[in-house]
């Protein structure tokens, strides 16, 4: 299973305002058998803009994009709840600075198990 983000990008601002809080379930109806999506997400993105996350079944990476941007095309063209929106955008999120973060360039992690991966400080168990 592969988690693609779409990016969204209102053309008009009564386009923006008009993403109801259903879509994400609308377009899963949307969804054709073949693409093979079990689930999609929807965030605000930067300004007049919104996120998908569309994740579904793929052999690959490549075939999973061109999924998603297929499927993308096709609803902002036909779903009403996007008329007036345009894809920006079709990819996987990155997380390897994530990784990068955890590790110290030699394969070991930078912190140890009591602390914290986000401040350095011990942990303490209550």
């Amino acid at each position: 299973m592969y988690l693609i983000h779409a990016e969204l990008q209102a053309l008009t601002p009564d386009a923006a305002a008009a993403l109801g809080p259903d879509v994400a379930r609308v377009l899963l109806a949307a969804a054709h058998p073949r693409e093979r999506i079990e689930h999609v997400v929807v965030h605000d993105g930067d300004g007049p803009g919104a996120v998908l996350g569309v994740y579904l079944i793929a052999g690959r990476l490549s075939a999973a994009e061109s999924a998603v941007a297929e499927f993308c095309r096709r609803a902002v063209g036909t779903v009403p709840a996007l008329r007036g929106w345009t894809v920006s955008r079709v990819g996987a999120p990155l997380v390897a600075p994530f990784y990068e973060r955890l590790l110290d360039g030699t394969g070991h992690c930078r912190f140890r198990p009591s602390e914290s991966p986000s401040t350095g400080s011990e942990l303490r168990r209550s």
